[in-house]
């Protein structure tokens, strides 16, 4: 089934694909600056199970993915390809060690879209530096994704009737590692986000900063999905009226990865 476009000024975008990949036993040698130790593989695969059965109750057709054994980080599919309402990207991820994982993921996005773009050297894009809100798309320019590499996916996102612009990052991994945009005019935000000029626009949900990992949450179809063990922030997103479905993401928090970074929505 191929993607079908969409009005994209609705209030809100809804999601009925989800495509995510299962952990390979060499994610305990994954990426790694958060300094917390290796993750332990059994566990991962526990929360993995529970990250799919959540976004199974969010109304969404999922394509799992098998493990890709010879690519620790293959489970964080996010990075490797983006997902518009009129195409998909294949990115090319900043760190070395992942631009294989482009080409991995590429099958699969085929199934789906008719319209398949690509981001080419010396351009390098993480696409969880991407961050949509209806048709626009805030870009990070961050260790892992370059100038040459947003300014190649926002001449992609304009040729079809899109919009992106760069955001500078000073702190933090990826964009979404501090920014969510949970629709109806709602971002979540931590650290050097809260006070970006880009996003005063929107209403500012602050997350505080012993709580920064939770800003990394998703919204699939009026439900959030966000890391467990953060009380103040679960309580300021349930505040907002949406449902909120928790999951444990420690182990794969040790490889730098997150709620948003294990799928592609769309």
């Amino acid at each position: 089934m191929k993607v079908q476009r969409q009005n994209l000024n609705k209030a809100e975008t809804m999601f009925k694909h989800i495509i995510a990949r299962t952990p390979c036993p060499a994610l305990v040698d994954g990426l790694s600056e958060a300094g917390m130790g290796k993750p332990d593989y059994e566990k991962a695969m526990e929360q993995h199970n529970d990250y799919i059965r959540a976004l199974q109750t969010c109304g969404v057709d999922i394509t799992l993915l098998p493990p890709a054994n010879d690519h620790p980080d293959s489970v964080f599919v996010e990075d490797p390809a983006l997902c518009t309402p009129y195409c998909a990207v294949i990115t090319r991820p900043g760190a070395d060690s992942r631009r294989n994982e482009a080409e991995l993921i590429a099958p699969a996005l085929h199934r789906f879209y008719d319209n398949v773009e690509r981001i080419i050297a010396p351009g390098t894009l993480d696409a969880g530096d991407v961050m949509q809100v209806g048709s626009h798309y805030y870009i990070g320019k961050s260790a892992r994704t370059n100038d040459e590499g947003a300014q190649q996916l926002i001449v992609i996102l304009e040729k079809y009737g899109m919009t992106g612009s760069i955001v500078t990052l000073e702190e933090v991994l990826h964009l979404k590692t501090g920014l969510a945009y949970l629709e109806n005019g709602n971002l979540l935000a931590a650290g050097e986000f809260v006070t970006k000029p880009e996003f005063q626009q929107y209403n500012i949900v602050e997350v505080p900063v012993d709580e920064s990992y939770a800003a990394n949450c998703i919204w699939v179809n009026g439900k959030v999905i966000m890391p467990s063990g953060y009380p103040v922030t679960r309580e300021k997103v349930a505040r907002l009226g949406y449902e909120v479905i928790e999951v444990d993401t420690s182990e794969f928090q040790k490889v730098d990865g997150g709620v948003s970074c294990m799928s592609l929505r769309f």
